[in-house]
Order: C-alpha cells, then sequence, then structure tokens
C-alpha cells in the first residue's frame, strides 16, 4: 500500500462503508485529527486499511463459528449472518482474548478507543505508550472504582498513535467532544453556553450574543454562565467601540449587498441607522466608515473582550489628549465618556491583587456523586468573570482525572486563554496542557500558559474563594433539581432491595461505640428518618458494664439491651421502631448484637453490621459473605453518612466525658481543694489546659485558694505532667 496521507473523503469509496471494510469511527477520528493541524502517524492508516480488507477472514470466522462453540443468538441478523462475528464468550475468555489483541499494539505515544459489544466508544484515553497503558485495564492494575466497570463492558478497542503526547492530548480532547464516552467525566448537563460572537467574515463584522460555536469564520469570547453578564458585556463594549450588532437589520442589508456586490458600501447613501444616532453604531449602513477603519474598531473591540482593558483605556486616553489639543473638544468629550464607561466596569469588579495578574482560578467542590466547579477569571488584576458548572461521572472519577477532564472541556471551548491556571492540585500532564494554551494563546509577546497550585500567600487565597463559590453553586443546583430528594428515593429503594427488607427503610438507627483501652466508653445512637438526619432523635449511652479493656462486644450487647428493652420500645422518647439497624463495626459487633437479640427474643427488625475498611455490610440470612453495594451508589453514600454522624457523635460525647474526667480526677487529689474552690480555679484560669501550665505565683496571684493549696496543687500537676511524659515515651517505644 501506499505510504502516501489517506484522504478520507476521496479515496474511500461509499460501497466500502456499505460492504464492512472500513471502520467509519476511526475514519472520523483521523479527519478530526487532520482538521486540528495534527500529523497522524501513517502507520495507523494503513493498519485501518488493513484491517478494513479482511472481509475473507470475517467469514472465515462465520463458516468455522459451529466448530467454536455457541454463538450468541443477538448477534445474528435476519440472514442468519453472524454480526459480531465471534462466538459467545465468558469474561475471562473475552479479557484473555483481548490480552492477546494488545500484543500487536505498539509502545509509541498515541489515544485508544475501549468500545462496548455494540462497537460503541465508552471510554477515550492518552498515553505516551500505548500498549503499557492499555494493559493497565485489563491487568488490573490502575485502580480507579470505575475501572472494574469498564473492564466488564469493553469488548475491543481501536487506538491512534501520534508523534507526542502534546498531540494525543489534543486528539484524546477531539475524540471526547465526538464521542461523549459513557466512562469519560462530563459536563451535567448538554446545554450549551452563551458567548459573545464578532462575525469575523463579513466585510463589516458585527458584534452578537450565541449559544452557538461552530463557524469557523467567527470570533466567539466566552463561555458566560451568565446570560445577563453577557448581553450587559455587550452594551458597554459598543459604548466604548462603536461596532454593528448583528440583530441591526440595516447590517443585515448591508450584509447581502455585500455578498452581490463588494463595493456596494461605496454606493450607500441610506440614512443612518437608529444605533448609528446613539452612538452605538460607527454607520456602516449610511457608508459613513471605511472597511479600514471598521477593521480598527473590531481589533480594539476584540482587545476590549480579551480583559486588556488597561490597555485600552491608554489608547482611548492618548486620543483624547490629541484631540483636545486639536480644539476637537466633541470628539474629545465622546472618547472621555467612552474612558468613563470602562472605569465605571472595573468599579463593578472586585479588586484582588496589586499585581498586573492575568489568571483562572478553578475552585472544586466533589460530593461522592456530583461536583460544582467555580472558574474566576482575573485579567489585570481584577475578577472580570465567574463561571459555574456542574459536573456528574464523578462517582468512579478520581478528583484528579475529574479536575483535568473539566480543564480540556473548558479550554477547548473558551477563547479566553489566561497566562495562569491556579488548581489546587497540578494535573499529571500540567505541562503538556500548559503547551496546548500557550498554543491556543498565540501571544505576539512570547507568552506561556503555566499551571500553579499555590499552598499559600494571595494565590491560595483566591484559591479559596473559588473553592468556597463552587460548593454553593452545588448547593444551589441540588436546591434547584431536589437532588438531595432524588438520591435519597433512589437509596431507600436500593438497601431495600440489597438487605432483602420487606420496605424501603424509612427510620434507620446506626449504633458506634468509643473508648480508650476501655476507659470512658460511650455508644451513639444517630437515626436517620426518611434517609435525613434527625437530631432530636439521637441518644447517647454511657456504657455501665465494668471493662479492664476495650471491649466493643460487651459493649455494643449492652447498648441493644438498654436500647430494645421493651420499656424502651415503647418509650415514645426513644421514637418507634426501627426499620434498618447499622452497627459501626462489621461482622463481629453485628454477632454480639444477634446473641442479645436471641436472647430478649427479638426478630422482627432487620440488622446489619458494617465494615470500615471496604463498606461491606454483614448481614444474618446471608453466609457466603456480605453484601457490596456498587461503588457511588446513592445507597453505599447513604449509608457512609450514617456511619459517619454515628462516629463523629460517638467521638464528641466520648471527649467531652474524658476532658471531665480527667480534670475532677487530678483535682480530687489535691487536699483542701473541694467543689466551690475548684469551680473558682476553673473560672480564672478557663480551661485545665491553662491551670496545668500556670506557675505557683500564677495560682497565687488568682487569690481564689489558700498558698499551701496552691503548693499542693502545683505538686500533684508536676506529678500528673511526669505521669503523661512517661506514658507518651512508653508508647512511643513500643510504636518502634
Amino acid at each position: 500500500m501506499s505510504k502516501e496521507r489517506i484522504s478520507w473523503e476521496n479515496e474511500y469509496p461509499d460501497e466500502l462503508e456499505r460492504e464492512g471494510r472500513m471502520r467509519p469511527t476511526l475514519a472520523r477520528a483521523v479527519r478530526d485529527h487532520e482538521a486540528a493541524g495534527n500529523a497522524v502517524d501513517e502507520a495507523v492508516a494503513e493498519a485501518v486499511w488493513a484491517d478494513g480488507e479482511g472481509e475473507a477472514a470475517a467469514m472465515d470466522v462465520v463458516d468455522d463459528a459451529p466448530a467454536m462453540g455457541a454463538v450468541d443468538e443477538a448477534a445474528v441478523d435476519d440472514g442468519g449472518r453472524v454480526k459480531s462475528g465471534r462466538p459467545r464468550e465468558t469474561q475471562q475468555q473475552k479479557l484473555a482474548r483481548i490480552k492477546r489483541e494488545l500484543e500487536a499494539v505498539p509502545t509509541e505515544p498515541g489515544v485508544y478507543l475501549w468500545k462496548d459489544a455494540a462497537g460503541e466508544v465508552i471510554y477515550v484515553g492518552k498515553a505516551k505508550q500505548l500498549r503499557a497503558r492499555m494493559r493497565q485495564y485489563v491487568n488490573f492494575q490502575d485502580d480507579r472504582a470505575k475501572i472494574p466497570l469498564l473492564v466488564e463492558a469493553i469488548d475491543s478497542f481501536d487506538y491512534l498513535v501520534v508523534d507526542n503526547e502534546h498531540e494525543a492530548l489534543v486528539l484524546e480532547k477531539n475524540l471526547i467532544n465526538q464521542y461523549s464516552p459513557f466512562f469519560n467525566a462530563d459536563f451535567k448537563d448538554n446545554k450549551s453556553y452563551p458567548f459573545i460572537a464578532l462575525t469575523k467574515g463579513d466585510v463589516f463584522p458585527a458584534i452578537k450574543y450565541t449559544r452557538e460555536k461552530h463557524k469557523s469564520d467567527t470570533k466567539y469570547f466566552g463561555p458566560f454562565t451568565d446570560a445577563r453578564a453577557a448581553r450587559e458585556m455587550i452594551d458597554i463594549a459598543r459604548r466604548v467601540v462603536p461596532l454593528c450588532a448583528a440583530t441591526c437589520a440595516d447590517w443585515r442589508g448591508l450584509t447581502r449587498a455585500l455578498e452581490k456586490d463588494p463595493l456596494a458600501f461605496l454606493k450607500r447613501d441610506a440614512r443612518p441607522c437608529f444605533d448609528c444616532h446613539v452612538g452605538l453604531g460607527p454607520g456602516a449602513c449610511c457608508g459613513a466608515v471605511t472597511p479600514e477603519e471598521y477593521a480598527q474598531n473590531v481589533r480594539r473591540i476584540e482587545r476590549f473582550l480579551a480583559g486588556n482593558h488597561r490597555e485600552f483605556v491608554d489608547e482611548l486616553t492618548a486620543e483624547m489628549q490629541e484631540a483636545a489639543a486639536e480644539l476637537d473638544f466633541e470628539r474629545a468629550g465622546r472618547l472621555k465618556a467612552r474612558i468613563d464607561t470602562i472605569n465605571s466596569l472595573a468599579d463593578k469588579q472586585h479588586a484582588v491583587s496589586s499585581r498586573d495578574l492575568s489568571a483562572d482560578v478553578v475552585g472544586f467542590f466533589r460530593e461522592e456523586t456530583v461536583a460544582g466547579v467555580n472558574v474566576l477569571v482575573i485579567r489585570e488584576g481584577r475578577i472580570v468573570n465567574a463561571n459555574e458548572f456542574i459536573l456528574n461521572r464523578g462517582t468512579d472519577v478520581p478528583d484528579q482525572d475529574l479536575l483535568r477532564n473539566f480543564l480540556m472541556r473548558y479550554y477547548d471551548t473558551t477563547t479566553s486563554i489566561p497566562r495562569e491556571v491556579i488548581v489546587r492540585a497540578l494535573p499529571e500532564d500540567a505541562e503538556v496542557m500548559g503547551e496546548w494554551l500557550t498554543g491556543k494563546l498565540d501571544s505576539a509577546h512570547g507568552a506561556k500558559v503555566r499551571f500553579t497550585a499555590p499552598q499559600k500567600g494571595e494565590k491560595a487565597d483566591l484559591l479559596t474563594m473559588a473553592e468556597t463559590n463552587a460548593r454553593h453553586v452545588l448547593m444551589r443546583y441540588k436546591v434547584r433539581t431536589n437532588y438531595d430528594d432524588k438520591r435519597i428515593n433512589n437509596a431507600l429503594l436500593q438497601l431495600e432491595s440489597a438487605l432483602a427488607l420487606d420496605a424501603p427503610p424509612m427510620r434507620i438507627e446506626c449504633f458506634d461505640i468509643s473508648t480508650i483501652h476501655g476507659s470512658y466508653t460511650v455508644a451513639s445512637m444517630v437515626v436517620f428518618t426518611g434517609g435525613k438526619p434527625d437530631k432530636n432523635q439521637y441518644r447517647r449511652f454511657k456504657i455501665k458494664t465494668p471493662l479492664d479493656e476495650a471491649n466493643d462486644f460487651l459493649s455494643m450487647q449492652e447498648v441493644m439491651r438498654r436500647r430494645y428493652a421493651p420499656e424502651r420500645l415503647s418509650d415514645e422518647r426513644f421514637g418507634s421502631k426501627p426499620d434498618l439497624i447499622i452497627l459501626d463495626g462489621g461482622k463481629p459487633q453485628l454477632t454480639a448484637a444477634l446473641a442479645m437479640f436471641e436472647e430478649m427474643g427479638i426478630d422482627d427488625i432487620a440488622i446489619c453490621g458494617l465494615a470500615k475498611r471496604d463498606e461491606e455490610l454483614f448481614v444474618p440470612w446471608q453466609d457466603t459473605g456480605p453484601v457490596v453495594l456498587p461503588s457511588g451508589s446513592a445507597s453505599l453514600y447513604l449509608v457512609k453518612q450514617v456511619r459517619d454522624e454515628a462516629h463523629r457523635f460517638a467521638i464528641t460525647f466520648h471527649r467531652e466525658l474524658r476532658g471531665k474526667g480527667m480534670t475532677a480526677s487530678i483535682l480530687d487529689d489535691v487536699a483542701g481543694l473541694g467543689p466551690v474552690r475548684k469551680k473558682a480555679l476553673m473560672k480564672h484560669f478557663k480551661s485545665f489546659k491553662n491551670l496545668k501550665a500556670a506557675s505557683l505565683e500564677d495560682i497565687k496571684a488568682a487569690k481564689v485558694i489558700p498558698e499551701e493549696v496552691a503548693e499542693e496543687l502545683v505538686r500533684v500537676l508536676a506529678q500528673y505532667n511526669e505521669r503523661k511524659e512517661e506514658k507518651e515515651e512508653q508508647l512511643a517505644e513500643d510504636a518502634s
């Protein structure tokens, strides 16, 4: 086959696709890649052609199908042909086949496409070394939670080889945009965002508000997430620099005339349009401005929309002074009004930096199932815009991957490229992404785009601000869409199914034990009603069983006996009988509770134990192993929320008792220090910590206890500090 580059539109006849001898998905991918100006390795095109010519081999598979095993009925079309060309496989056989096919994958940079049995692209990724990266999936060497689900769904793959990682990044972005694969992170919804556009393909380009971004001869600014802000920016821009609007009927008539006669603007003697009368238009409709003069206005407004306001003000100021020197005060007045308009715009923006900072600050706030993003657009040290987004598919996607995919989508869409992108954690390929954005910035001064992850200082404060706003973005979205209610309903239904309950668990009680070597042992009971915390029903238990060391099993049995005794079940203060009990601790705690329930004759309350490590639910009716809720599911999120709340409530109570107990036991050893004097001491020193740090002179100066009692107190506190230091040293030795 010729080594010349393949032109997919011209070289392939239509009948090849009808005969199944070419793969349209790869054809489109290569076409998009070429359109982006990237050099695709010629071997890829040749491999695609060779693979497409394998019709005879495919027919051999069909002929031999009966000997190879039963063919999946769904894979046979009406004519009796095997559509997939393969017999039905088990998961193990499928993985073995894919591993064999991966032996032929090159060890070069490129982009890979995982596909399902229907041939749909379900994941797109890039790699420095294709074969090694793709093997990580089928060998389960990638620890991301979504990988097992992805591997279970894949049936085949494609790949494209490129020259370097930068080209792979661009191609990956194009393919994700084209296919919107299920396992790639994406925007929450498919709505389009507002842009400000300049119709650069026209003789007299116009400015307009639009939600489309597909015309190659139009320059776009945005996206804006606030449509009102986009429209206001257009009004301000036209007050600063007169420009025709695409909504003007006179401009549309002029544009149609210019399509027929390029010199039509020289013959215009029409009356000025309304915009020209009020100073928003330069008068292209009436021949008051030449294309060259109009082009200067277009260049100015491009700089203005790009955020270069200071440079623009300096230029207008120089023009105003020149007009004043020529005694053209009317023109100088118009220029002064434009300068005032820009300054008033700056007054509305928040000054955030004393430096000439040009950066995008990307704030990211995530819950397990959804995430909010806030992008603060800072130009010349001021916040000029704030864009908000909602991301989904964040369940099984690590934070870093989710953020990276968002950055790729966002900067592929926007034309406002900063010189710095501030994020909490750098993407693993931050250098490559910086090179890509530098190419998009195309600075005349050779400026480069860099990613930074500040830990302190002004930029770190800006990042915190963006993250706070991202949290509010997510909160507003959840309120607007009733997100929590929908998730809770799904969670309760999923728990009903997973735990074989008779009905959704509308009342869930969860218990946790907190102790230190058997001292100050407490238990917490938290209640979720309808999937939401019911704090009026929370209860705390002091464990009364004497314990020489930590014993969660005896403690759990005591709590079960006290909570579910007949008199407590009938006590309205403890609420009604629960639909589900969750014990924090797994199978041992479940066994202890079941033994107590058997002793009490309780057999009508569903109960399970939650293991902390793997989030597994142990149930009494299943001996084959725990119930594993799907990773990232609404039910798992609810169970973890219940468990974490029980743990928090128990720890808080335990610390409270321990603090009081330590203070009381030490001060009780001081002769002559009774309740009144202890209260006076604590009132003066505010806390036991301050009392421990006080010197004898400080205690005497407080004048709340006699001097001899103060001396005894200092002696007891010194002994306490010595014992504490010895205990810490012993713990350190044991740990080593």
